[in-house]
């Protein structure tokens, strides 16, 4: 497979002036990328049910059109038989025909959907895992481009389609699945969005799932760190990181890693004399930071996470699978792990956070209580019970609350 290369200047700057000032659309980048990849390569595909405008992909209807060949009404999107934004509200059958593709041709493929819904294809997905795992015995076989899997329309996002709509179970699926073929990855902001599609565009023989959200988030790093991030899966955020810790903070996903940065600012506000870190984990596959390529060594983690400093994560899926990968590098004891808890429903950004105990204040309450600060577990709990009471009454937050 030909590497495929998107411009240096495409990719975004090689410094960010006062990070997290500055917001934009992961999803809406990632569009902007598979816009200019689709017009590069002709045999490029964007499998979709019914949602690639929903999702903020639109862009790519700048290069193709939807792919159809019955009668058009006026009001439809544009739609010709050679299109190749393939959509039909059926991922068991759009997966199928995106395997069909890749295998077949040898050519990149993209499938995008509503992350609650991604799940419908986990049997699917473990079969091909297989495949991939007994075709690489095979001396023919030649290497395939990577499966690339688009979520968004995430849990910690669904303002108006509510409970029904939020699950990260395809995340647990994948971490849980020891053959070695697949990712989880979690860009963290637009940069990272770019540096994620590089890397799902040149992957080979693995199925990549890439999870972001489509309201505007903090821009945090240039385009040499998102690179660098690739290495080992995860990196030190500098710009709100001190030498020589007391507390790690470590998140995946964009909302998980906003809140989890807005945590260490209330923290050295309100305790100056504490030392704070923050590592953001952009990888992670079976059992390991990093991708299958590239998994974390010890060594490293040690580096980045200290070897008995307490580590506080935010992940964006279930706790449970973050925390099972970090016990393989630290003892369990240095853990306070949070994440998705399946509540919540439809309700407003922080209401989501604070049900799940995931919002910038439960994780400064974890420290609080390690500190002995009454005081100041108090005083954040007050605040997360005043918005509650104010969402309730208004059907939104409060001003900065996120």
């Amino acid at each position: 497979m030909t590497r495929f290369s998107f411009p240096s200047d495409f990719m975004g700057p090689q410094y960010v002036m006062y990070p997290g000032s500055k917001k934009a659309s992961p999803a809406i980048e990632i569009g902007h990328f598979l816009e200019y990849a689709m017009k590069k390569d002709p045999d490029l595909y964007l499998f979709s049910p019914d949602e690639t405008t929903s999702n903020k992909l639109d862009a790519v209807y700048n290069v193709t059109s939807r792919a159809w060949a019955l009668p058009r009404k006026s009001w439809d999107l544009p739609e010709s038989e050679s299109g190749r934004i393939v959509e039909l509200l059926s991922e068991n059958t759009l997966f199928s025909v995106m395997v069909g593709h890749i295998l077949g041709s040898k050519k990149r493929a993209f499938m995008t959907s509503y992350e609650a819904f991604f799940q419908i294809i986990s049997a699917q997905l473990i079969q091909y895992l297989k495949f991939l795992k007994q075709s690489s015995a095979v001396a023919w076989r030649e290497p395939v481009p990577a499966l690339n899997l688009l979520s968004t329309s995430t849990c910690w996002r669904q303002d108006h389609n509510g409970f029904s709509h939020q699950s990260p179970a395809l995340i647990s699926t994948l971490l849980s699945y020891p053959g070695g073929n697949a990712n989880c990855l979690f860009p963290v902001d637009k940069h990272a969005a770019a540096a994620s599609m590089d890397f799902m565009m040149n992957a080979e023989n693995v199925v990549n799932l890439t999870t972001f959200n489509k309201t505007e988030e903090p821009i945090w790093i240039d385009k040499n760190h998102a690179a660098f991030q690739y290495e080992y899966g995860a990196s030190i955020f500098g710009f709100i990181s001190d030498n020589d810790p007391d507390y790690i903070f470590t998140a995946a996903g964009d909302i998980a890693t906003r809140e989890a940065i807005n945590a260490i600012l209330i923290l050295k506000k309100d305790i100056p004399g504490r030392r704070f870190r923050f590592v953001g984990i952009n990888a992670l596959s079976y059992r390991a930071i990093g991708t299958t390529d590239h998994k974390m060594p010890q060594s490293l983690f040690n580096e980045y996470f200290t070897e008995d400093k307490p580590i506080i994560g935010n992940f964006h899926g279930y706790a449970d699978d973050l925390k099972n990968i970090l016990t393989n590098y630290a003892n369990s004891y240095r853990l306070s792990i949070h994440g998705f808890e399946e509540q919540g429903s439809t309700t407003t950004p922080f209401e989501m956070l604070r049900l799940n105990h995931a919002s910038r204040y439960d994780l400064a309450i974890d420290i609080a209580r390690r500190e002995g600060r009454d005081d100041l577990v108090a005083k954040y709990q007050g605040i997360i019970d005043r918005n509650s009471t104010y969402a309730a009454e208004h059907g939104e937050d409060q001003q900065n609350m996120i």
